[in-house]
């Protein structure tokens, strides 16, 4: 298997992540709990990374094998 294969994945995955955020920032607009409040904006927080890197290792793996191509920092040795 090549790197190419796994793009499609972690861009499904960060879709799928895009998805659950849109959910939890509505679900936060309409929270009037402070402490429930708290606790999704940390679920946002951790998920929004999570997206991040989803869509930075999609992009990786689907030029990894491109001569010429700037590797994001976080991915090389």
């Amino acid at each position: 298997m090549r790197l190419e294969a796994l793009s499609e994945g972690y861009l499904h995955s960060a879709l799928l992540l895009r998805q659950r955020l849109s959910l939890l920032r509505r679900e936060l607009k309409r929270c009037e709990d402070a402490q429930a409040r708290a606790a999704l904006r940390h679920r946002i927080a951790v998920l929004g990374a999570m997206q991040e890197q989803c869509y930075a290792l999609a992009e990786l793996t689907a030029h990894y094998y491109e001569r010429g191509y700037c590797r994001d920092e976080r991915y090389t040795l």
